[in-house]
């Protein structure tokens, strides 16, 4: 019995990193890692997505838009301090990646805007997203939903 429950807890062990990636995608020289979104109030008119871009490339590439069937549009946005104002405002021609960069797409800076919620994002679901990169094209990919006011991506990414 004790070397079965061991058995059983050296599986559990070697599918934990499996288990972790499960949220990572990858498109040609792009790895898109730990998308997620916060939870919205029922009425929200918008939510939060986020993500992280890495480019295993030698080219810079460019998200140029994304889209979900859970919203009208998706813009990607940035936040940053005009003086003692915090502004948010679209990236206009997309959102670069620099080869061997990665680009972190966070609560509070760079974001994707989902604008015309067609429903309230819920906490422990999944939303729908397509990202469209410049060079290396189309990829769907699913942001895992987390509380509202999260910081962070849900547990379990």
């Amino acid at each position: 019995m004790m070397s079965f429950r061991l058995a059983l807890v050296g599986l559990l062990v070697a599918l934990l990193p499996a288990v972790a990636a499960a949220h990572d995608y990858k498109l040609g020289a792009l790895e898109i890692s730990q998308p997620w979104a916060r939870a919205t109030a029922t009425t929200a008119p918008t939510g939060g997505g986020y993500l992280t871009i890495t480019n295993e490339g030698t080219t810079p590439d460019r998200l140029v838009s994304a889209s979900s069937p859970a919203a009208d549009r998706v813009q990607i946005h940035e936040m940053k301090m005009d003086g003692n104002i915090m502004r948010m405002r679209e990236v206009e021609h997309g959102l670069e990646i620099p080869p061997g960069a990665t680009v972190k797409l966070a609560p509070g800076g760079l974001h994707l805007m989902m604008m015309g919620l067609k429903g309230p994002l819920k906490q422990g679901t999944q939303v729908p997203l397509t990202l469209t990169f410049e060079k290396a094209g189309r990829i769907d990919v699913e942001l895992a939903v987390g509380s509202m006011g999260a910081a962070q991506p849900p547990h379990g990414m």
